[in-house]
Formats: C-alpha cells, structure tokens, sequence
C-alpha cells in the first residue's frame, strides 16, 4: 500500500470516529488518527481541535467555513507535535493531473478568518537532494490565507518557501500575526502579500552545500500597491547555520500575475547575526524590479549583519517614521491575544 493510499484509510477511519462529536467544541488527535478528519469533522465556529504528540505525516487543509477555529499542541512544547509532509512544487500529482504547484505543496494550508495555531511543528522535508529530477524546488511547510490568523509558539520548518503569508484575493489585506515562532530556510522562505506582523519571532538560515552566494534570501514580500503595509518584523532574532555574510534579508516579490506590486518590508528592533550580509543585505529577484524602487526599511536593529557601512544600501525609518510601524498600526481593529 502507498503512503498516499495509507494516509486515505486512516484518514477514513478517523472521520469516523469523529463522526458523533460534531457539536463538541473540543476534539483530540492522538497518534493513529488523522488532523485532516479533525478538521473536517469541525462543526460551527469557534471549535478547538488539540493535536496530542506524535508525528503526522498528511497534509492538512482548513477550508474559509472553518471559521475561528484553534489547531494547538496539547504540549506547550511544539516539537512534541509534528504535522509533516513532502510535496514539492515539481511533485506530480498521483492522478497524473500535472505537479502541485507552490501553493500546492504546502504541507498546511488554511484560508479560515480567525484561525489560531499554537504549540505545533509545521513542516516540508521535502529535499532537493533526493529529488535532482525535480526543478520546481519551492516546497511550503504553511499557506495561509483568510483575515486575522495568528500563530503563537509555532515551529515552521523547510527549505524554499517554507511560510506562504498571503491574501485570500489580490485586492485584500488579510492580516497575520506570528508571535514567539521559529521559522527555518533558505531561499525566499517567508514570502506573500498579506500584512503580517512577526513579533518576537526567530527566523533561522539553513546551511547550503552550493558553490554560490548568495546562498538565499530570509523575506520575500509581494504587497500590493494600494496596502499601506506588508510585512514587519519587530524584536526578532536571525541566526544562521550557514557561513557569515551567505544571505540576503530580503529580495522583492513581484509576481507575474500582479505586476503592479510594491513589495514592503521592515525590520525594527532586532538582533541580526553575522549570516546576513552586511555590506548589502537586499537583492532583486529581477532586474525590472529594483529593491531600491520598493518599500524597504530598517530600524534601529544591532548585531553584526545589521551594521551600517553603505547607508544607501539599508534604509533607515527616522523615529517618527517608525511610529507608523508598530504591530498595533499593522492589525488595526484586530488585537490578537497573545498567549504564555
């Protein structure tokens, strides 16, 4: 039997057993069952699903009906539960309909408003090295659309496009809130439209046996011409496995299918260590596209990739400029409750 096949029967014998508590606020999935069957067992707003330690390897959908609903570790530890699959974009599809795609590939893909996660690992082990056939190398551990979703205390791991931050439409400005989280990569690996704030957040650059450099970019922002702000970053530590200096903070994102895009971008308040490059620590994805035409700034970060030794290559925000880039500015109306 394929792992697909297994992952279909157990996911069948887990709807069952959820089948008599949808009117329950609270279900549990334990090793053996499937978080898929939970949230599609899920009736009604404002339920809880609680993921009990162990490693599930499925992907995992939550569709824009589940509305409010919480995905949380019954550990706060969140590598006690592991939520893991390996699609890749190049993948193809088991019905030989063509590959997943970058979206597709998630492992964790949620278009629900008010969605919480907290307490969990979400990732993508999907390796370029097991796979040299495969070109389309982005393989997402999260895709997440739909307004106010907030991750608090979350492991996101992969290597290329490891978190998909977006927006439900183009013309939308959903907001995302991560808080206490570890995010890992290594090309482009938080990218997106959506207005996402990441408070207190570690962002961690994988190593990368490859002769060039750089070796990959942290951000990869795509905002929209008309939303006043896209991602930010504040209080956050960036570390890296690989050689000082190998990364790039950030590329901008402009997509093919919206060209008028005006990528932002900035970091404030945060320890960047040696493995971003100080000198010139943003790059351009193409050359249509200039990083010095987008809206990237910076202010008052330390550490050695935060040195300033070309100004021009690292805007800085004045002070009352950084007043309008607060998580307070970025949410508006939404305060999301963080958790201990």
């Amino acid at each position: 039997m394929s792992r697909r096949t297994l992952l279909s029967a157990v996911a069948v014998g887990a709807a069952s057993a959820f089948a008599p508590d949808h009117d329950r606020r609270v279900l549990h999935v334990r090793p053996g069952d499937s978080v898929q069957a939970a949230v599609d067992a899920v009736s009604g707003p404002g339920r809880t699903i609680v993921v009990h330690p162990g490693t599930y390897r499925e992907v995992v959908n939550v569709p824009a009906d589940k509305v409010r609903l919480t995905l949380r570790g019954a550990s706060r530890d969140p590598r006690a539960a592991v939520i893991v699959f390996d699609n890749a974009n190049g993948t193809q599809k088991p019905d030989g309909s063509g590959t997943y795609g970058t979206a597709g590939s998630a492992t964790f893909t949620s278009a629900a408003a008010g969605l919480v996660v907290r307490d969990l690992t979400l990732a993508n082990d999907w390796l370029r090295a097991g796979h040299p056939e495969i070109t389309g190398t982005q393989a997402v551990a999260a895709y997440l659309t739909g307004d106010r979703t907030h991750f608090e205390n979350v492991r996101l791991l992969a290597h290329q496009d490891t978190l998909f931050a977006d927006t439900a439409e183009l013309g939308s400005f959903d907001r995302q809130f991560f808080h206490r989280c570890h995010i890992e990569g290594d090309v482009d690996f938080v990218f997106g439209r959506a207005v996402a704030v990441y408070q207190d957040c570690h962002f961690r650059t994988l190593r990368r046996d490859v002769d060039f450099t750089p070796k990959g970019m942290v951000f990869a922002p795509s905002t929209a011409r008309a939303d006043p702000h896209g991602f930010l970053a504040v209080r956050c530590r960036f570390s890296s496995g690989a050689e000082d200096g190998a990364y790039k903070l950030a590329r901008p994102w402009v997509p093919t299918y919206e060209t008028t895009a005006w990528p932002s971008l900035v970091v404030r308040d945060s320890l960047i260590g040696p493995g971003i490059d100080p000198v010139a620590p943003y790059t351009n994805m193409r050359d249509a596209y200039p990083w010095q035409s987008m809206r990237f700034h910076e202010y008052r970060n330390t550490g050695p990739g935060a040195v300033i030794t070309v100004p021009d290559n690292r805007p800085q925000l004045s002070a009352a400029e950084a007043a309008s880039h607060t998580p307070a500015a970025y949410l508006g109306d939404w305060k999301p409750v963080r958790q201990l």
